[in-house]
């Protein structure tokens, strides 16, 4: 576990961790309510994924910073038959909400072509490799970073430095959409194992 002694206040609680947005239309995000493994985002939508450290809780998760615009993002992807276009915004946060001495990447942006019937797990699988998951399904790395860690708590409350951002009063807690999407994904991959094992008898 990561510790910011420094950062943190004793009577505070968090933990660091990535939190799941939906872009909400003009620009700015809501908190993603579905786990990415069930949600199916529509054609021209906006997904964002910010790494901070955040309360438990979900009212204080901190957002992308960047907005999320669909017509910038996909204007290099031209549409395609059976297919469709996800905007996805990737904020890796700032150095205080690293916790360690490994530097943040710079925030990024990509388009996603996929299936139609494509989950939110399946858009950033797509354009974020590699993914880390832990053993019981939650995501723990986009493109690699962190390198180690998963959902560190932090102690009681903890604000990280430079993360002023806030998830809003429509949010329900990090842990809805972690935990619901990483137990998700693991059901799927149980469930995929399991036909692949009934093929073969």
């Amino acid at each position: 576990m990561l510790v910011a002694a420094s950062a943190v206040p004793a009577e505070a609680a968090g933990y660091r961790y990535w939190s799941f947005w939906k872009g909400d239309g003009s620009g700015g995000w809501a908190y993603q309510q579905q786990g990415p493994a069930v949600y199916v985002p529509a054609d021209g939508g906006v997904e964002g994924w910010r790494f901070a450290v955040s309360s438990d809780g979900g009212r204080d998760a901190a957002r992308p910073r960047a907005g999320g615009d669909f017509a910038s993002v996909c204007a290099g992807t031209p549409p395609q038959e059976g297919r469709k276009r996800v905007a996805v915004v990737l904020d890796f946060g700032t150095a205080a909400d690293a916790g360690s001495a490994e530097q943040p990447p710079e925030q990024r942006t990509a388009c996603a072509a996929v299936p139609v019937s494509a989950t939110s797990a399946e858009v950033l699988a797509a354009v974020a490799p590699p993914l880390r998951y832990d053993s019981n399904g939650l995501l723990c790395a986009i493109t690699g970073y962190p390198k180690a860690g998963c959902a560190d708590q932090l102690g009681a409350g903890a604000q990280p430095g430079g993360s002023a951002s806030s998830g809003g009063p429509d949010s329900s807690g990090p842990d809805l959409g972690l935990i619901a999407g990483g137990v998700l994904v693991a059901a799927l991959a149980a469930g995929a194992v399991r036909q692949a094992r009934r093929r073969h008898r």
